[in-house]
């Protein structure tokens, strides 16, 4: 019978990725991405229940205040009869 094998990933090669390192960091351990490229992401962990997601509840998000005035107000409509 055979074993199996766990592997780790580490990430994407650095050298080989045009997008990764300093273009995106900026030498400041953050990231700045359009919305449109991590909503289905994040969506897709939240509703398949990804364990990884929990290590980032307590983290802080900043996001335009535009962005956060439609979240109140449909957070608000939004509520259960």
């Amino acid at each position: 019978m055979n074993a199996t094998r766990l592997r780790v990933y580490h990430g994407p090669d650095t050298e080989n990725t045009p997008d990764a390192g300093e273009n995106r960091l900026g030498g400041q351990g953050s990231v700045t991405l359009p919305a449109e490229e991590i909503i289905p992401l994040l969506a897709d962990a939240y509703f398949n229940r990804r364990t990884w997601l929990h290590d980032f509840a307590n983290d802080e998000v900043t996001i335009p205040a535009d962005l956060y005035e439609v979240l109140v107000a449909y957070r608000f409509f939004n509520r259960p009869a």
